[in-house]
């Protein structure tokens, strides 16, 4: 592996060097084992702290990754099942028709609750309480099962509530009690990440951008799942109130911690294993695709994971399977070759190119 660890090590640096990037991090695990691991960059311009290995990026939608990983870890143990009703476990939310939605619409994004109301505003969206009342008072936007749209925001509370209420405890609760901390990676993954260690992260940054939200056509599909002002942002993810709060439809992570975690799914890490083999085959399948009722791409997911890696078609033989963050941070494995990788930056672009670029790099040596 000593040609991917140069090689890598060459690829972050340059997309630093070039301007295209401020901050990078990149990690491979093969076989239950960080292979290769470089970083470059300035996690915060402001003081000239650079990034390091364990320096968390906020990397929004990265943490569904984890989220999924917990609801899978639970479904293993017996604690609810992928066809469990939600409203058997959390009654409140069968209001307005949705007693028929399952756990795996929900992993699936075919539930039909992807939005949250227009007037949320970002404090409510950090009150855990109040957004899960929310969701129980949503109506569907189709029939559970019957189309797929991506649940932005809403699956984080949705997941993050069946396991508060299954288990008693929140989400952020077990992540650290069977994931991170078995993992020893408890301070480099969160959802809510303690206020007293903001001064880790790495401060996000905009590309600038001539495109406007606030131009789409009012009835586009994406303007109605949440306020305008829910599209990630750089403001928006360096607030010390998101920061602090649990929404776990994102994450906080070093690429090294999120890529451990990928690697626990695939088998054993130091001792730790998340799911059994079986578990993993029947994530890994095809649950949901085809066109986007929300964002209008085509699609297809495995339960809780994008199937396929960041630029690639749709290829439901694929063996990749992860979920990237908006900005351009990406994080998953290969069932076929053991191998867990992980991108994660501070410069929220509109695309993948970096990510993609560095999954190719890995692919060709790990192939």
């Amino acid at each position: 592996m000593a040609d991917l660890q140069r090689e890598l090590q060459d690829t972050v640096d340059q997309l630093v060097a070039s301007g295209a990037e401020r901050g990078v991090q990149a990690a491979v695990y093969a076989d239950g084992s960080l292979v290769a691991e470089a970083v470059a960059g300035t996690a915060d311009p402001a003081t000239g702290r650079e990034v390091t290995p364990s320096t968390p990026f906020y990397n929004w939608s990265i943490g569904k990754g984890a989220t999924s990983a917990i609801a899978h870890l639970l479904v293993d143990r017996g604690v609810f099942g992928y066809d469990t009703p939600v409203a058997e476990l959390w009654p409140e939310f069968a209001a307005h028709g949705k007693e028929k939605v399952t756990v795996r619409h929900v992993l699936a994004h075919t539930a039909g609750v992807p939005g949250i109301p227009l007037d949320t505003t970002v404090e409510q969206v950090c009150d855990w309480d109040h957004m899960c009342a929310a969701l129980a008072d949503a109506e569907l936007w189709w029939e559970p099962g019957t189309r797929l749209g991506y649940h932005a925001y809403t699956f984080g509370y949705l997941i993050g509530e069946i396991v508060r209420r299954a288990t008693g405890r929140t989400i952020s609760r077990v992540l650290r009690d069977d994931v991170t901390g078995p993992l020893g990676i408890a301070d480099e993954l969160y959802f809510g990440m303690p206020e007293q260690e903001h001064h880790r992260l790495a401060v996000l940054e905009d590309v600038p951008s001539d495109f406007d939200m606030s131009m789409l056509p009012p009835e586009t599909p994406m303007l109605k799942a949440g306020p305008l002002w829910t599209f990630p942002n750089a403001a928006l993810g360096n607030r010390a109130d998101v920061l602090a709060a649990d929404i776990p439809a994102g994450g906080k992570t070093s690429a090294r911690a999120i890529a451990r975690m990928y690697a626990a799914m695939l088998g054993d890490v130091d001792g730790v294993r998340l799911i059994t083999p079986e578990r993993l085959r029947e994530v890994t399948e095809v649950a949901s695709s085809g066109p986007d009722e929300v964002f209008g791409m085509p699609s297809t997911w495995g339960l809780g994971y994008n199937l396929g890696a960041p630029g690639a078609e749709p290829d439901p033989r694929t063996t990749v399977f992860g979920m990237g963050g908006m900005g351009g941070s990406w994080a998953g494995a290969d069932t076929a070759t053991g191998v867990t990788f992980a991108v994660t930056k501070n410069r929220l672009g509109p695309d993948f190119e970096a990510a993609t670029a560095i999954i190719a790099l890995v692919r060709r040596h790990t192939a």
